[in-house]
């Protein structure tokens, strides 16, 4: 087995192909060695951590989604499309080519629906596309459902996955509706706009993911008809700033000395660690020798999502849960530092 990082998961993929899918975007299909493969099990809409190269000379860590369906037989597959001026995006469509390998951390993320067999309302804008074609492939292969997407792109030639998409139309016509909003044409997708394709489908449970003001519009857009705000859920797209592969250094500490314990579940095995009260539960756990999921270690991407069962934190940031989901109890493990002796966490 490829031997993890120091202080990370991280395991070596071999890149299998290169796919051009436009003259920006660049699919990487990927091969985990077949000791690592349990480690990439994934979920629809969720994403890898690379590790590459940066321009100081320190390991640079950008996320990408997944493309491809855990439920289609189809080799794992990432999409990258590149940002203008952006380090990450442009390495990885200039340099990777088929037979390089990559470090990886395994998949992660939330925006992934709890069940594939309900009717879906997608929305997609540019890159963002790439869970959201994870999620349409896997609802129709495994739910029995409809699925609406909207898909908003600059012009025609910026589609990624235009040929993809209508086959899939063709496959399931029945349960596919595929709408095209092309700026060039349509102008920029603004909510007042949007309300009108998205009002039939506006009591379905929504993935929206695209730059930040489609997003806004589109949930703008869905409340306006009455869509309750725990059923939309986006995906945001981030560049890294720490060094998520460094080993975590975790302040001494014992309960005695203002910290306490944690009891966590996770993978249905119950982990009992001491938890000093100025070191976030993840790293804690990790220097335990815990396999917690991670990715950005900044409170951005909800990869490191738990439940508190008992007891207290609190968040020295939160940039990736809504109210809602503190109300439910939820907290970002690599924020979160106890307020009580006694915290449970789960992370079913």
């Amino acid at each position: 087995m490829p031997e993890p990082t120091t202080g990370a998961r991280t395991h070596r993929l071999r890149v299998v192909e290169v796919v051009a899918e436009t003259a920006d975007a660049h699919s990487l299909v990927l091969q985990a060695p077949r000791e690592s493969a349990d480690r990439f099990t994934y979920r629809p809409g969720q994403f890898l951590t690379l590790k590459l190269p940066g321009a100081d000379g320190r390991p640079a860590a950008r996320c990408y989604s997944l493309s491809s369906s855990p439920h289609t037989g189809e080799p794992l597959k990432i999409t990258v499309k590149r940002v203008a001026g952006g380090y990450g995006s442009n390495w990885v469509c200039d340099r990777l080519t088929a037979g390089d390998e990559l470090e990886v951390l395994p998949p992660a993320g939330t925006f992934t629906p709890a069940s594939l067999g309900h009717d879906l309302l997608l929305v997609a804008g540019g890159s963002g596309i790439t869970p959201v074609l994870s999620i349409a492939k896997s609802a129709l292969a495994e739910g029995r459902g409809r699925v609406m997407l909207l898909y908003a792109n600059r012009d025609e030639s910026s589609v990624i996955f235009r040929d993809e998409l209508r086959e899939l139309t063709e496959d399931h016509p029945d349960r596919l509706l595929v709408i095209h909003w092309l700026e060039s044409l349509q102008g920029l997708p603004a909510a007042d706009l949007l309300a009108a394709p998205l009002a039939p489908y506006a009591d379905r449970e929504a993935f929206v993911c695209g730059p930040q003001p489609l997003m806004d519009a589109v949930e703008q857009a869905l409340r306006s008809l009455g869509a309750p705000g725990d059923r939309i859920h986006r995906e945001r797209f981030f560049s890294l700033g720490a060094d998520v592969f460094d080993a975590p250094a975790v302040p001494s500490g014992t309960a005695a000395e203002g910290g306490g314990t944690a009891e966590v579940e996770l993978d249905g095995e119950t982990h009992t660690v001491a938890w000093p009260a100025a070191a976030p539960l993840l790293d804690v756990l990790l220097a335990a020798g815990v396999d917690a999921p991670y990715s950005c270690r900044e409170g951005a991407c909800s990869a490191c999502t738990c439940r508190v069962v008992a007891g207290e934190v609190k968040m020295l940031r939160n940039d990736a849960l809504d109210d809602q989901d503190i109300a439910e109890g939820y907290v970002l493990a690599c924020q979160a530092l106890p307020l009580t002796d006694r915290v449970e966490i789960t992370y079913s």
